[in-house]
């Protein structure tokens, strides 16, 4: 069941919309969070331009569902009736009871076999305004709000969004699917997709929640910039950690964002005190910028749109091979290449792969791989000398 608005940028023969999935309207007994789904429907509903009312075609027409519409009609906008589930043309003679609705034109759909949806799209089309949506400049910037169950990515997400556009609750698994939401800033638009609370499945015994886990672990793979929140009062656990190692080996620029700092009493610890025991702790991820936020007053919660397009422009940059070649220079006076066997390593050059995570190739006549701490040193260095930060980076020792 759908609790979020789920949203998605759709294009139609050039025209563009946003559409919008809510949660049901009707309470489930088992869900507690029934009310909350049924409000955000509501303001969904009353934000929209046009309104596609889905009906249950194996069912009928319920009651409750007649009266739903009559109300919805109250608002003046345009509706579409739709009836789902009408998988061959045979059933389509169940629809003649949904035209009591008073609507002129029904459609009668099949979401799972893709039956009818030209004339659906016909009627939507025929709806949406004459001029498309004006083009922004740029596509917008998605930022995946990852980390554990309850650590607050929802209300970090609302806090940016400037209302309660998502269900904001201590229950645990509230949140089951990536929802997207577009804001705009100084004239940039930034996708913020809010994905389930990451935890073992083991752990999980809703089969919807498994399912939002599973998906939110694939979904990574599509953000451009993930922002890692972890809670103040309680880090990083085993399964923040766990979490951060999937940052990490997805190769996405990464912000760490700790979230509640305004609980915290701040002469308890100081600042680089707190940032060092994080970094010990998740010294894998020690390449991400980390920072201090509240949803709840919205301290610093801007900040992480800054820095989500301060670290992917890091992560794009294209370094030219006289520069990394005069880096390789100074590092092997500096710092000699050493093989796990502790030799030293004569790397002739290194080039630059154009890719994300930022990719090195170091090309050598040794057999020997680099020392795994050495390799780890020179990503630092890397990093520092071409501000990279946010970004992992990917060294491949290549014999030549």
């Amino acid at each position: 069941m759908t609790r979020d608005q789920v949203t998605a940028e759709c294009t139609l023969k050039g025209k563009k919309f946003i559409l919008v999935d809510t949660g049901g309207f009707f309470d489930f007994k088992m869900d507690p969070l029934s009310a909350l789904v049924k409000e955000k429907a509501w303001e969904a509903s009353s934000d929209a331009d046009i309104l596609l009312f889905i009906l249950d075609g194996k069912r009928g027409l319920l009651p409750a569902e007649e009266e739903l519409y009559f109300n919805v009609k109250k608002m003046n906008k345009p509706i579409l009736v739709v009836v789902n589930k009408i998988d061959s043309p045979s059933e389509e003679e169940r629809i003649g009871d949904y035209f009591r609705l008073g609507e002129g034109q029904i459609f009668p759909v099949s979401a799972e076999h893709k039956r009818n949806f030209e004339y659906l799209e016909e009627g939507l089309f025929d709806l949406l305004p004459e001029s498309p949506i004006k083009e922004q400049e740029t596509e917008a910037l998605k930022i995946a709000i990852i980390g554990r169950i309850n650590v607050g990515k929802s209300s970090i997400v609302n806090r940016l969004y400037g209302q309660e556009k998502l269900i904001v609750s201590e229950i645990p698994g509230t949140t089951r699917d990536s929802t997207d939401t577009i804001i705009y800033r100084n004239k940039k638009a930034f996708c913020l997709v809010d994905m389930a609370g990451i935890r073992r499945l083991s752990r999980t015994k809703d089969k919807r929640e498994k399912a939002g886990i599973v998906r939110a672990k694939k979904d990574i793979n599509r953000a451009d910039v993930l922002c890692l929140v972890l809670d103040a009062q309680e880090y990083p656990t085993r399964q923040d950690t766990a979490i951060a190692h999937l940052a990490e080996e997805s190769g996405k620029p990464l912000i760490i964002a700790m979230n509640k700092w305004d609980l915290i009493e701040k002469d308890s610890r100081s600042v680089k005190e707190f940032k060092a025991n994080v970094y010990d702790k998740l010294d894998f991820v020690s390449y991400a910028p980390l920072i201090f936020v509240s949803a709840l007053s919205g301290q610093r919660v801007v900040k992480i749109l800054d820095l989500a397009e301060q670290i992917y422009a890091n992560a794009s940059k294209r370094i030219p091979t006289s520069k990394l070649n005069d880096f390789l220079a100074w590092v092997h006076t500096a710092y000699p290449p050493l093989s796990r066997k502790k030799n030293r390593i004569k790397i002739k050059y290194m080039v630059q792969k154009q890719s994300l995570p930022p990719t090195f190739f170091l090309f050598t006549h040794s057999k020997s791989p680099l020392a795994p701490a050495y390799r780890k040193f020179l990503k630092r260095l890397i990093r520092d000398q071409f501000d990279l930060v946010g970004s992992p980076i990917r060294l491949y020792l290549k014999r030549n």
